[in-house]
């Protein structure tokens, strides 16, 4: 009997691949927190995710499109949809950060992050004490 890896790991191998991305971008907005006109940018996670789906056992993420002459593509070859982020107060500089909800952000993705960890810790362990036997 054969192991499929994408259905003993799930949707967490690509959760790990957009939650890395997504924190380099909330990192790069808190770094530019004071920069005058820089606007907040953030990718939907939930979005990018829903666009899973399973052909014959294998996992791929698609990504949505909004617009028909956008290109259709996959997450391995196309860069993850960026979105600007509406500011809660608009600042007189054009800067649209709030550093408080950036750091929110941020914290809510590596919490997210750990626990995809987490769980793939979990399910390689159990894949090994299967393969081995024990």
């Amino acid at each position: 009997m054969s192991i499929s890896f994408n259905q003993a790991l799930g949707i967490h191998p690509e959760a790990l691949s957009v939650r890395a991305r997504r924190a380099e971008i909330l990192a790069g907005n808190l770094t530019n927190s004071d920069t005058p006109g820089y606007k907040a940018r953030d990718i939907d996670f939930k979005a990018i995710l829903s666009g899973v789906k399973d052909e014959n056992d294998d996992r791929q993420i698609t990504l949505n499109l909004t617009n028909p002459t956008h290109l259709e593509g996959t997450l391995g070859d196309t860069q993850f949809p960026l979105k600007y982020r509406i500011p809660s107060q608009p600042s007189v500089d054009g800067n649209s950060v709030d550093p408080d909800r950036e750091r929110a952000e941020f914290a809510s993705n590596a919490l997210g992050y750990q626990s995809s960890i987490t769980f793939l810790d979990g399910r390689i362990r159990t894949l090994l004490t299967a393969i081995k036997g024990e």
